[in-house]
């Protein structure tokens, strides 16, 4: 048996998941921890990490440690996303790293990111035809899947955070921030030239943004926080009314929404904006949230190699 452990540096979380592998390739997920460190915070256009978000994150890094360490047998991936993948500073962020807590880094490219997006959902999810959707901090993640099979894909470089403080999508919301951002967000999904070959199909939704839009229309329908995402639907007009009421709002009011997490209320209409962009695009009707996703992909390549190795 052994506990691989996955800590994943995003741009606007760190996120550790403890799986136990058993020697027959089964798994399950032990432990989970997500803390909010908003790496990306503050990049900017000199795309530098800033001191405190560095602060943040490594402290976050620290307290994982302390956990895992308290498991048998481990072995520990570690990864980084968008904020890190764009940083001019990311190698004065890998050493700090390095020298803090001895953990050396796999930095994934955006194509990476969306590959092992398809790796974690493709096994999970009935529909043939979709677009699978992965909103972070600071990028996009597209892939279009075709009788099950990944197409294309792509990553753009725009996330909830990065638009929310470009656009100032924070707090109260001025119409012509809103149109700058949805005409940059036009501008980049005009690059992504397979999306005409989607139209109508449903969307895959994966990261934080999407999961609260799940939590906030699952709550309007009285389920519990118990209640299963995985698989959960929305039609276009509850995304698209549930947007409505977002962009409505100034930032202390979405923090009174049911459903919603405080500390995502200044970056939720950034996070959703690009999603509602590739509903009216392509006029998806519905959409379908995933509970899985890049470290599900990971651990079944993990697996794969295991199996490779275990037969020579």
């Amino acid at each position: 048996m052994e506990n691989f452990v996955i800590l994943d540096i995003g741009s606007n979380s760190v996120r550790m998941a403890i799986n136990q592998i058993e020697s027959d390739g089964s798994y399950r997920e032990v432990k989970r921890v997500k803390n909010d460190s908003r790496l990306s915070e503050g990049m900017g256009r000199e795309k530098l990490l800033r001191p405190a978000a560095i602060k943040r994150t490594i402290g976050a890094l620290q307290n994982f440690q302390n956990v895992y360490k308290e498991y048998p047998n481990v072995h520990v991936k570690v990864i980084a996303t968008a904020a890190v993948r764009q940083a001019n500073n990311q190698s004065t962020f890998l050493k700090k790293v390095r020298d803090v807590l001895g953990l050396r880094i796999k930095i994934l490219s955006g194509n990476q990111e969306a590959y092992y997006d398809y790796l974690g959902v493709v096994n999970n999810i009935k529909e043939p035809n979709y677009i699978l959707v992965d909103i972070g901090g600071a990028s996009m993640e597209l892939v279009l899947v075709q009788n099950h099979k990944k197409k294309n894909l792509i990553s753009l470089p725009m996330g909830a955070v990065s638009l929310s403080e470009h656009y100032h999508l924070g707090s109260r919301i001025n119409a012509a921030d809103l149109f700058n951002a949805e005409c940059y967000i036009q501008q980049e999904l005009h690059r992504v030239f397979w999306l005409k070959w989607a139209y109508r199909y449903p969307l895959v939704l994966l990261g934080g943004a999407t999961r609260a839009l799940a939590r906030i229309n699952q709550h309007h329908q009285h389920l519990n926080r118990s209640h299963r995402l995985n698989r959960y639907q929305l039609k276009q007009t509850q995304v698209l009314k549930t947007f409505e009421i977002l962009v409505a709002r100034d930032n202390a009011q979405r923090k009174q929404i049911s459903g919603l997490e405080s500390d995502r209320a200044d970056i939720i209409v950034g996070g959703l904006l690009p999603l509602v962009s590739i509903i009216n695009r392509i006029n998806s009707k519905q959409v379908i949230f995933a509970d899985s996703g890049v470290r599900e992909g990971l651990i079944n390549e993990y697996l794969r190699h295991m199996q490779a190795n275990q037969k020579r």
